[in-house]
């Protein structure tokens, strides 16, 4: 039986699990990891041909264009005023939560390209991300992390990287180093709170230790891989193999293609929980992630595109669409933009993967529940969200679990932001500080100076409508995609520029830099960086370890060393 066959037939039943009524979310991120879905079940009496019709229903957009300096702008959050806000913003609907927990499916894709969704005029197909957009509300300011390890940290504690020790870059594969021991996951949280807990697919969060695996940081199960990258048929990283189910090496997956395994794995997941128990689901997928390997089936939709790279990629996309489908679940984020050397493309934004320009950091995102009010469907919001929001989020807003015991919160419970419209009570995003950009290691303690910031040190924030870059923010070039037509517009920095700042409401695409214009502004958000970089932790990263090297270990495949 196809995937796609499970699929229909188990949409055909009456859209409630166990008695918890579907809420269907998906947000594609921008970054190194490009979706992710989320699924809420409630318990609700409403069935599956009412949840379509109320879907459909039309409603106001959303939108706050409210200049940043109308607040004063303060410090950087404290524990307890992220709190504050957070129960100030769900005080009524949390208490109604803890009686009617929803199942959680959270969807991430990897690498995926702001441009390369249909909806934003891509020739590539994706018309389940396409119709749950639709029927949903779209997430127009929705932010994540230039490279994967950050983003998918930031998502597991709901803290800025700056907080956490991952500013400088992601981890690889025989580094002594991990999401630091001392961190509380959202998956811890959410198992205090009374749910089940899965992760499918990619983990990147560190091996090196036991205690580092999915496995111990809060998730009853696993099934996929350690790395942050590898074959899609072979499962092999380098010469090593990688690929668990729990904790043992799954040697009976090599040459089945990923894609199709995780979708698997998450639909017996969801069909086989205990029905008087709530689940949080992380499907974390490999797909679009470099190499470039699909089925030739999905190839050859797109006969017309002749970059063989992009052809293959479309087709990646495609597939990656069809498992969402096949899955059910739909939050869906874009967490740092397509890489154009692998295929994937952010115009018409600004950079790439790696960079703080808006196609590094700028996520396409949207909702699709039948939990969203009905005037919010079919809506943009444009309120500032965070890929650490979704920690206090599910955890507090949906969940209806507690937030005590985690370390002071850069994130905030956005949930009636989304739900309902409401005001999001985030201002400002911390992109990133890094003080190692531009340097060779071994790095220095010297480059924290004193943790006194200067426009020398990689770094990006957006305060309301401003965005300020400083230091080495990577290429900054305009790239179209090739079948477009259109030539890349490439960037006129000067080589001695180190401040940016740019409207980003009124000039997305980072066309106009004020910088000169507007000191004023600069200075402010040069403050903001200051009192950022003043709550900073040392960076995380260590020299590689020669006995992480399986071949030093005996074994043929990638594992702890420690």
């Amino acid at each position: 039986m196809s995937l796609t066959t499970v699929c229909k037939r188990w949409l055909g039943r009456s859209g409630v699990l166990g008695g918890r009524k579907l809420l269907f979310l998906l947000s594609l991120l921008l970054l190194m990891m490009a979706g992710s879905c989320l699924f809420f079940n409630e318990f609700l009496d409403i069935r599956r041909d009412e949840t379509k019709h109320s879907l459909r229903q039309n409603s106001r957009i959303i939108a706050n264009k409210t200049n940043i300096f109308k607040e004063s702008v303060g410090k950087p959050i404290s524990a307890n005023s992220t709190r504050e806000s957070i129960d100030a913003s769900t005080s009524h609907h949390s208490t109604n939560l803890r009686r009617k927990q929803p199942n959680i499916v959270f969807i991430l894709a990897d690498d995926y390209g702001y441009h390369d969704i249909g909806y934003h005029g891509s020739v590539i197909k994706t018309p389940v991300l396409d119709r749950l957009a639709a029927e949903g509300v779209k997430l127009s300011n929705y932010y994540v992390q230039p490279i994967c390890t950050p983003t998918r940290t930031q998502l597991m504690t709901g803290r800025y990287q700056i907080h956490t020790g991952f500013q400088h870059a992601v981890l690889y594969p025989t580094m002594p180093s991990c999401l630091p021991l001392d961190e509380i996951t959202i998956a811890q949280k959410l198992k205090e709170a009374g749910y089940s807990t899965h992760i499918v697919g990619k983990w990147h969060l560190g091996f090196y230790k036991k205690a580092c695996w999915p496995t111990r940081r809060g998730f009853d199960t696993f099934f996929g891989f350690l790395e942050g990258s590898g074959t899609y048929y072979s499962h092999m990283r380098g010469s090593f193999y990688d690929f668990r189910d729990q904790e043992d090496v799954a040697w009976q997956y090599k040459g089945q293609y990923s894609t199709h395994l995780f979708a698997k794995r998450a639909q017996e997941i969801i069909t086989k929980h205990d029905k008087e128990k709530p689940f949080f689901l992380f499907v974390s997928m490999q797909a679009v992630h470099i190499p470039l390997e699909v089925p030739e089936s999905y190839v050859r939709h797109y006969a017309h595109i002749k970059d063989k790279k992009r052809r293959t990629y479309a087709g990646m996309t495609t597939c990656m669409d069809e498992a969402v489908g096949n899955i059910t679940t739909t939050l869906d984020e874009l967490d740092n933009g397509g890489a154009p050397e692998a295929g994937g493309f952010n115009w018409p934004l600004r950079g790439r993967k790696k960079s703080l320009w808006e196609g590094g950091v700028r996520g396409i995102g949207f909702v699709h529940s039948p939990l969203l009010d009905t005037h919010v469907r079919g809506t943009e919001n444009n309120e500032l969200i965070h890929v650490s929001d979704w920690f206090p989020t599910l955890v507090s807003g949906l969940a209806g679990g507690s937030l005590n015991g985690t370390k002071p919160l850069d994130g905030y419970n956005l949930w009636e932001t989304i739900r309902s419209g409401a005001p999001s009570a985030r201002k400002e995003i911390l992109h990133n500080i890094d003080p190692f950009e531009g340097h060779k290691p071994p790095f220095s303690d010297s480059l924290y100076n004193n943790l006194t910031f200067t426009p020398s040190i990689r770094a990006a924030v957006r305060v309301g409508d401003w965005k300020l870059l400083t230091g080495p923010v990577g290429a900054g070039h305009w790239t179209p995609p090739p079948e477009s037509g259109k030539a890349m517009t490439h960037s006129t920095m000067k080589p001695e520029q180190n401040i940016w700042l740019f409207n980003v409401r009124d000039d997305p695409n980072e066309k106009s830099d004020l910088s000169e214009e507007r000191q004023d502004i600069v200075k402010k958000l040069m403050g903001r960086l200051q009192d950022y970089f003043s709550t900073s932790v040392p960076v995380l990263y260590p020299d590689s370890d020669s006995r992480g090297n399986p071949r030093r270990l005996g074994v043929n495949y990638w594992t702890n060393w420690m």
